[in-house]
């Protein structure tokens, strides 16, 4: 009896993918990050300004620095590249 997952034609062809090598975006891609975005007088449009712990959201808007603040998971566009390049999965062996 089947356990209900990791069977039927979808599993099968997700199996497929894996095996042609074809890049399958949900595993391909880097897991996402807490992004630090918000406005600045450089550029009042709400921008990411850097990842959570490497900027301060609290510092930043006590300094009066930024503005508007708001932290959101993103994908790390830097490690995608670096992916794509190096052609890294992100899985070790």
């Amino acid at each position: 009896m089947g356990k209900g997952y990791a069977e039927g034609p979808a599993a099968e062809e997700r199996f497929e993918a894996l095996e042609r090598g074809d890049d399958v975006p949900a595993l391909a891609g880097p897991p996402e990050r807490p992004a630090v975005y918000g406005s600045t007088d450089e550029n009042p449009e709400r921008h990411f300004l850097g990842w959570l712990g490497e900027v301060d959201p609290d510092e930043l808007f006590a300094s009066g620095r930024a503005w508007g603040l708001a932290v959101m998971r993103r994908r790390d566009s830097a490690q995608m590249i670096d992916r794509k390049l190096t052609g890294n999965r992100g899985t070790t062996g």
